[in-house]
């Protein structure tokens, strides 16, 4: 078996991967804050870390996939005066907290599945975890990194001579940045939040020893990837943006904490963009899955994905979107192809000495073991499969052989890469067929309205809304959208 090799954000470079116990990997990925539908961004970096998980099984060892659900606490922004997300889609949505977490913990996972991404083993959410959250704050307010201020405690970063190993950020620097937000109640501007007072329109508290309040972000992560992983595990990983603030504040209060070393390697996924401009809803180019499924099927967009390293940055237009559907689109072809021949043939010839699954198995196992090189990966796979497809089209195969190389490509871009798997093969409906079905569902109804059937008109529309998609009548016409 060959040797993997991991880029490690904290070292800067590739390291041969060494799990801390031979046969077992513990990996944390920080999941999503559920306030909002998942977008395009939370799909590269979920299957992103999907590929990671289903390789390290690959290679025979167990892994523990911990990924939490961040339902209390992240604010906006940076720093710490912000609003919790959460507590603001409340608001604007007039629903309680836990109505929005509840609504897009449901959505998150109904997009992770349909893009085939494996469950985690442990989904643990952050406000599930605050007893343990408070302890370690305690005992870190005991060993002097933090301290209380009016019912809230802040990390002391000054105290942590580390502080900054995993950005390179150096602790002036940081300084100087976040004296723009002056909080009169901290000891240094950089230090974060472990602990928040709640306001009295607070809707989300615990009782503390320093009164009612609700955990930090960064403690929340701390926390649960410990309890579930111990206080040294193998392998942390998330958004590139993550890095700084988050993911430094973890490493500097889990290590302050525990006297250990935190985790051993750091992975981070790079952004996305849309036609070479970062996705953000500020600049109106977001997309959320529930509208790229209405557009792509979600083989494709796993695919489109794939053909783009993690590290790399992925960047989103219609037309690099087509070419990667046409590359998918080939490779499901040959693959029907494969499975036909088999259920065809039965004794013949055996498989060509040029047709080498174990070659092939080589090419791809070097791929992924390099950083997880899926383009790569995916480059091996293709050139594969075309020679399969020639050598079905000009002779008789026996059916064992065929059977060998398919399972072959099951292997590796089944189990591996997550593509060309028989219950995703059937893929939901492309654009333009939905679209042809959505023509037909609104001159029906606007027959139905010209008629004056609106009881009729109107049921159909209630119908369509209660399968999310939304219905609006204007001078021009009716149009719709996903909600």
């Amino acid at each position: 078996m060959s040797t993997l090799k991991i880029y490690n954000s904290l070292t800067r470079k590739k390291e041969t991967f060494k799990p801390i116990h031979p046969d077992f990997v513990g990996i944390y990925v920080c999941g999503p804050t559920v306030y909002d539908h998942s977008h395009l961004g939370h799909a590269k970096s979920y299957i992103s870390f999907d590929i990671v998980v289903r390789y390290l099984r690959y290679k025979g060892y167990t892994v523990r996939y911990v990924q939490n659900i961040t339902d209390v606490g992240h604010l906006l922004g940076d720093t710490d005066e912000g609003e919790d997300k959460i507590l603001k889609q409340a608001r604007t949505k007039k629903l309680e907290p836990m109505q929005v977490v509840e609504t897009y913990t449901r959505s998150y996972f109904e997009d992770m599945d349909k893009l085939g991404i494996l469950r985690p083993d442990i989904s643990p959410r952050a406000s599930g975890h605050v007893i343990e959250q408070i302890e370690m704050i305690k005992t870190l307010i005991q060993k002097g990194f933090a301290y209380e201020v009016n019912g809230s405690v802040y990390y002391d970063v000054h105290k942590f001579h580390a502080y900054g190993k995993l950005s390179g950020r150096e602790l002036n620097e940081l300084e100087a940045g976040a004296r723009v937000e002056i909080n009169e109640d901290k000891k240094h501007p950089s230090d974060f939040a472990l602990w928040k007072k709640a306001t009295p329109e607070h809707l989300m508290r615990w009782p503390s020893p320093w009164g009612d309040g609700y955990p930090g972000w960064h403690i929340e992560c701390s926390c649960m990837s410990m309890k579930y992983l111990g206080e040294t595990f193998d392998i942390h990983g998330g958004g590139l943006d993550n890095i700084f603030p988050h993911h430094e504040c973890e490493i500097a209060q889990s290590e302050a904490g525990t006297g250990k070393h935190f985790a051993n390697y750091w992975l981070h996924n790079n952004m996305v963009r849309v036609d070479g401009v970062k996705m953000s809803k500020s600049l109106n180019n977001f997309i959320t899955l529930k509208e790229a499924f209405m557009k792509y099927s979600p083989q494709a967009i796993r695919y489109f994905i794939l053909t783009s390293h993690y590290r790399s940055v992925l960047d989103f237009s219609d037309a690099a979107f087509e070419g990667a559907e046409k590359g998918l689109k080939k490779l499901q072809t040959y693959h029907e192809d494969l499975l036909d021949a088999i259920d065809e043939s039965k004794k013949g010839n055996p498989i060509p000495p040029e047709i080498n699954p174990d070659q092939f198995k080589q090419q791809f196992e070097a791929a992924m073991d390099d950083d997880f090189n899926t383009p790569k990966a995916i480059a091996a796979l293709h050139t594969y499969l075309s020679q399969v497809h020639l050598t079905i089209q000009t002779g008789n195969i026996d059916s064992a052989a065929l059977r060998k190389l398919n399972d072959t490509v099951l292997a590796s871009a089944g189990n591996v890469l997550g593509i060309l798997q028989p219950e995703y093969m059937k893929d939901t409906m492309r654009n333009e067929e939905f679209d042809r079905l959505m023509d037909v569902i609104l001159s029906t109804r606007a027959q139905l309205r010209k008629e004056k059937q609106y009881k009729l008109a109107d049921d159909l529309r209630d119908r369509l809304s209660a399968a999310g998609i939304s219905i609006k009548d204007t001078p021009d016409g009716s149009v719709w959208e996903i909600k």
